[in-house]
């Protein structure tokens, strides 16, 4: 069973960097064919799509947030991170890191969730 955590602070100010990190037990992060995701559900709004991270390394970001989203990995840590850059009060929300079995822009597509961690923007 894979498990997913997400870590990171919890308040971060208006344009700083939020870096939130996401750690995996249960499997590899370079297993072949599982894409590795960012998603937010911000006060009012859905779930939003920011970006994917595949299995080969290679990643994807949704346009709204290709300027200023950054995901990596650690493959000794079996982690993955994301970083956004210039955070305004709208980045306010939780973030989830997930799993899926293709790199797709749906986040209902993706099979699994960590629990979440809620980052506020806020001076």
């Amino acid at each position: 069973q894979v498990q997913l955590q997400e870590s990171g602070p919890g308040l971060v100010k208006p344009s700083q960097t939020l870096s939130l990190t996401c750690t995996v037990s249960g499997d590899s992060i370079t297993t072949s064919d599982y894409a590795w995701s960012w998603i937010r559900q911000s006060p009012g709004k859905g779930l939003e799509w920011l970006g994917v991270l595949d299995y080969d390394g290679s990643t994807t970001y949704d346009s709204s947030f290709r300027s200023r989203a950054s995901i990596s990995r650690d493959t000794s840590k079996n982690q993955f991170s994301l970083r956004l850059t210039s955070v305004t009060p709208e980045d306010t929300g939780v973030y989830y890191c997930t799993l899926g079995w293709q790199a797709t822009t749906v986040p209902t597509t993706y099979t699994y969730w960590g629990q979440g961690t809620q980052v506020t923007v806020s001076s």
